[in-house]
């Protein structure tokens, strides 16, 4: 009974990937994708999140400066390790720490809207009027939130480095200009390129999860909270997997 469960749930995800797959593909010719609603979702799951993504990306490359130098110092290796541990932030830590963010603000907040839409019929409602759901509200939720993730993968990158730059301050007095010349110069072009390859990754597999598990509602209200934890918990697994994946690629032809 379980194993019967967990086939026609895959077989279920994979029927509703292939319509995403189907909308997205004649993006632009499809009348049912909506511009408001993609700018809607960057809005929130954006700029409303700058705040929280800025003192996160601040507290991280402080604190990787201040404790990277204490323990690299002893090893005559303190005067460079702004530079080694921020373009570790900007590899790994930036998209993953990002992710976590938008998956705990944007991934339970679309799954829980979604499946409030599906109690309420809203989803029959769309259809009565020739409006794909998928197309309507998956497809421009998954756009806005791709964008939003490259946007915020970016701004975490700068504001770790301006803060690790702003801790190294109370070791080593080194002027900013310095500074970057040395950053830019240890870190290279495929580093840039995984960060942002990952931040788009990442932000179709919240999306994409996120929507599935709202649209699984069938018609208690009960199940929404449900399948708004097994949002989280499916999203987190998939974009840590996506993390080890995309890194291990990058390392292998690197």
């Amino acid at each position: 009974m379980i194993q019967e469960q967990r086939k026609k749930s895959l077989t279920d995800f994979f029927l509703f990937l292939a319509e995403t797959l189907g909308e997205l593909l004649r993006l632009r010719n499809n009348r049912h994708v909506s511009s408001q609603v993609v700018m809607r979702q960057i809005l929130f799951t954006g700029v409303e999140a700058l705040p929280l993504i800025g003192f996160i990306a601040l507290a991280i490359g402080g604190l990787t400066i201040m404790q990277g130098y204490a323990f690299l110092s002893n090893f005559g290796q303190g005067i460079w390790v702004h530079i080694i541990l921020v373009r570790v932030v900007v590899s790994e830590l930036s998209g993953i720490i990002t992710a976590l963010v938008v998956i705990a603000r944007s991934g339970t907040a679309i799954s829980t809207e979604l499946g409030n839409m599906v109690v309420s019929r809203e989803m029959k409602l769309l259809k009565s009027f020739g409006i794909s759901p998928v197309g309507y509200l998956v497809v421009s939720r998954i756009l806005g939130v791709m964008v939003a993730m490259l946007v915020l993968t970016l701004y975490f990158n700068i504001i770790a480095v301006l803060g690790g730059w702003l801790f190294s301050q109370f070791f080593n007095h080194l002027e900013f200009r310095a500074f970057i010349n040395d950053f830019l110069a240890v870190i290279s072009l495929s580093q840039v390129l995984m960060s942002l390859i990952k931040s788009i990754v990442f932000g179709w597999i919240i999306a994409l999860t996120a929507s599935y598990q709202g649209m699984s509602v069938r018609q208690a209200s009960t199940e929404v909270p449900q399948r708004t934890i097994k949002a989280v918990v499916s999203s987190i697994f998939a974009v840590i997997i996506a993390d080890i994946t995309i890194s291990w690629i990058f390392w292998m032809f690197s």
